[in-house]
């Protein structure tokens, strides 16, 4: 996984952003490798932690779990999210609601970008 993580996380003003709030156009963010995963955490706190992640056309992310609840926004791409035994067929516009400690899965079948936010 190649992580774009931004670690400047003050503005010119010396405010930190994560109280400020900023934007981002995630269509101008995705990135999507010949093979695999790109990722890049847009927002991050001791509770929550909000992923853009973008895998290139048939990666497969093995059956695991999380400490904290998540969600799924897909950007764009399809796939299939299992999350504990339900496939889900996933296409722009699908969200998905994972409680902690939740199984969950994902295969995608073209290239994928999927907002993953995670919180506590």
């Amino acid at each position: 996984i190649n992580s774009g993580w931004d670690q400047r996380r003050y503005n010119k003003g010396g405010v930190d952003i994560m109280e400020k709030g900023f934007w981002k156009d995630l269509n101008k963010t995705m990135q999507f490798p010949k093979e695999g995963i790109f990722s890049t955490v847009l927002a991050l706190s001791k509770t929550y932690n909000y992923t853009l992640m973008c895998l290139s056309a048939g990666t497969n992310i093995d059956t695991h779990t999380s400490t904290k609840a998540g969600i799924v926004q897909v950007l764009s791409g399809t796939g299939t999210f299992t999350l504990v035994d339900e496939e889900i067929e996933m296409a722009p516009g699908v969200f998905i609601f994972m409680p902690k400690d939740a199984p969950h899965s994902l295969k995608a079948k073209d290239n994928l970008a999927i907002l993953l936010g995670l919180t506590d």
